[in-house]
């Protein structure tokens, strides 16, 4: 059975194929018959495939993390391809080619490790520097740093992404120090690099992307820390308000406590990194999704529920091509008029803004109609 790629598929293709399994879920529809809903995925992408018909046999003969071989028909539903699938079996992992089912960087993970080494020799703070080195000269971290992914479902979602993403905001700290002065650059270079370091414990990624015990109980900000503390109390003289400044930075880097940081930035490095920690996170989110738009031909992306937002694909970059609209894009449009807000039931509606406490009492009583003066 020769490979298709998820990416390739196109509505109505038939297809026969082997996808690894992220996710299996039994429902039942309104008509009281059960169905399977399966997340496929491999190197290229994932898609959702559905099972109507002797959904208990084929449920049982396989499990999330298995290999399956499929027939199933493409379909395009609420703007979105899935398999309609017809026949299913599990296919041993030994048969597989495991490099065609896990997505891997766009950047090549030699490449990134010259980078890092790179950033290693521009540390001037000798402190931060024996810090970062233990990290890097530690042959079994870096086995799991160079391939973890950064996010299981909101950004760099493929192997290589938390090496990827933290090299990329190394490289805004270095854009951003030279714009403002008295910056601990060292401190930041550092804590771009290991913000996420936990994340090499708190998730699997040797099949489908999920979270380890580990990381549910605890939280990569939580195993960073602790991961930070042990090699620092192996540096000796390493100060203790360098290494409290450091873990404040990993505490508080999600930026608000609804965000799941336990402490919210309280120093100028902390913010900086804070706020492009979050920029390019959501610059990768948003282009990947972006990417995955193939059956969508018009100018904006479907709902994206994680930002809340539809997105508008062009860029009006000059001289790019890709701006120019093509006669299937133009004939797309008259399909798919905006909708006012208030009649879009997927989109949440703001609450009411709450009125803040103010010093003026008189104007609550003009809120009230008792205008006394």
């Amino acid at each position: 059975m020769n490979k298709v790629y998820i990416s390739s598929i196109r509505d109505r293709d038939q297809v026969e194929s082997v996808f690894l399994v992220k996710d299996k879920i039994m429902a039942m529809a309104k008509n009281g018959k059960p169905y399977m809903t399966i997340r496929l995925m491999d190197k290229s992408g994932e898609i959702e495939g559905r099972v109507w018909d002797n959904v208990d046999v084929l449920s049982a003969l396989f499990d999330k993390d298995d290999f399956v071989a499929v027939r199933c028909k493409a379909s395009v539903y609420l703007g979105k391809m899935q398999l309609i699938i017809s026949e299913l079996v599990r296919v041993p992992e030994e048969k597989v080619q495991l490099a065609d089912f896990l997505p891997e960087s766009e950047r090549p993970a030699a490449e990134m490790v010259r980078d890092l080494a790179t950033l290693l020799e521009s540390l001037t703070d000798q402190h931060l520097k024996a810090l970062m080195t233990s990290f890097c000269e530690d042959a079994d971290f870096m086995a799991l740093y160079r391939i973890a992914p950064a996010a299981k479902g909101m950004h760099h979602v493929y192997l290589g992404g938390l090496l990827e993403h933290s090299l990329s905001v190394a490289r805004l700290v270095d854009a951003i120090v030279p714009l403002y002065g008295g910056l601990n650059r060292d401190l930041l270079v550092v804590g771009a690099l290991l913000h996420d370091v936990g994340k090499v414990r708190e998730m699997t990624y040797l099949r489908s992307f999920d979270y380890t015990d580990e990381g549910k109980l605890l939280g990569h900000i939580t195993i960073g820390v602790e991961m930070i503390q042990e090699r620092i109390a192996a540096i000796p003289g390493f100060p203790a308000e360098l290494a409290m400044l450091l873990k404040h930075m990993l505490l508080s880097h999600h930026g608000q406590y609804d965000f799941g940081s336990p402490k919210r930035p309280k120093t100028l490095e902390a913010t900086i990194l804070n706020y492009l920690d979050d920029l390019d996170s959501k610059i990768n989110g948003i282009r990947t999704h972006i990417r995955k738009e193939t059956e969508n031909q018009g100018r904006w992306t479907s709902y994206h529920r994680l930002y809340d937002r539809y997105f508008y694909k062009e860029t009006y970059c000059p001289g790019d091509e890709t701006n120019e609209l093509t006669e299937e894009q133009v004939a797309a449009e008259p399909s798919q008029p905006v909708t006012p807000v208030e009649q879009q039931p997927e989109l949440r509606r703001e609450e009411p803004r709450k009125k803040g406490f103010h010093n003026n009492p008189f104007e609550q009583l003009k809120a009230k109609n008792l205008d006394l003066f």
